[in-house]
């Protein structure tokens, strides 16, 4: 198995893709809005991905976050709130929104299931920051770190309970950054100690399952280097101040943010202490490329990747989706 998630180029594996994924093996797989179209689709898909690849449960990925981050779209499938209306309840009453952020993780990861899919790549432990780029904006669960902490743990153990996997993002932190990584490197130059902002909700979540990194520089800790490719910040930053020791993946490699070849970069990340590289815009080329450049995945790594699944075996929380959406607005309707 190599280290690396792979994205879909449509709504079906090609047979290239088919071919390729069965010789990589790949660790898991990444869906957007090109790769869906409805349930009976997707449900196809994600089993596809099963039998080709014979684990269960598989890594299959997603970004449904609610509000403007959604691969499952209306009329097909709800649309949900985004991190923004957590951090207004929990204004007027924080156990609330607390409850509120764990009935909305614990819907979408009942209509998760439904198709297949075992992985959200929520919640935003980014703690949001005046004069930042917008990319983060309301998709945040607040400006206070403490705050985030105790709607990402809710959004956490919601997912769970329906059977889907959480992922913290963007350790260590893109609440400071002023462009948006798909387009820009953003350098940050907050001092050390009021990079402590920043780590605090990470830190209150260290036992998360999995993580994602960002690609932005901080100066305080390495000045050359973004932190997906900066052992500095990957081992002294991410796994002893923050204390996180499960599956660290990447966020996009394609974004602009980061420079050079993408099989490149994936080595260089994984060389720097990531345990998987993320690819997700489905270039037969920079896939393959990815496959030679990396070795297959470490005993530490494997382990990271299998007990992160292993939370997910045979959770299951009996209530229906439409009780949990009507208990959740109930509570939202406070705000």
């Amino acid at each position: 198995m190599i280290p690396a998630i792979f994205g879909l180029s449509g709504l079906t594996l090609t047979e290239d893709e088919r071919a390729f994924f069965r010789d990589s093996q790949p660790a898991g797989y990444i869906l957007f809005g090109r790769n869906i179209a409805n349930r009976d689709q997707l449900r196809r898909l994600t089993d596809d991905l099963r039998s080709l690849d014979g684990r269960d449960p598989l890594p299959i990925l997603i970004d449904q976050e609610g509000g403007r981050v959604a691969r499952m779209k209306a009329p097909e499938w709800p649309d949900f709130p985004s991190g923004a209306a957590f951090d207004a309840l929990y204004e007027r009453a924080p156990a609330s929104a607390i409850e509120a952020a764990r009935l909305n993780a614990m819907a979408l990861a009942v209509m998760l299931a439904e198709v297949g899919i075992t992985v959200d790549c929520l919640p935003l432990l980014d703690v949001r920051q005046p004069g930042a780029s917008d990319v983060i904006g309301d998709r945040a669960l607040g400006s206070e770190p403490m705050r985030v902490a105790a709607l990402g743990r809710a959004i956490l153990g919601g997912l769970q309970a329906g059977g889907v996997l959480g992922v913290v993002k963007h350790i260590p932190g893109h609440g400071r950054a002023r462009f948006d990584s798909h387009e820009a490197l953003s350098v940050v130059t907050a001092s050390d100690l009021d990079l402590q902002t920043d780590l605090a909700p990470f830190a209150a979540l260290r036992d998360a399952a999995m993580a994602m990194t960002c690609h932005v520089v901080f100066d305080a800790w390495d000045a050359d280097r973004p932190a997906t490719l900066s052992p500095f910040v990957i081992d002294h930053v991410i796994r002893q101040r923050i204390g996180f020791h499960g599956l660290l993946m990447t966020d996009d490699l394609d974004m602009k943010a980061l420079s050079g070849g993408v099989p490149q970069r994936a080595a260089a990340a994984i060389a720097a202490g990531c345990d998987i590289a993320l690819n997700c815009w489905a270039k037969m080329d920079d896939m393959v490329g990815i496959a030679q450049a990396l070795d297959p995945m470490g005993p530490a790594s494997l382990a990271r990747l299998e007990g992160a699944m292993d939370r997910i075996a045979g959770a299951h929380d009996p209530r229906a989706f439409d009780l949990l959406v009507d208990q959740r607005d109930a509570l939202l309707a406070v705000a």
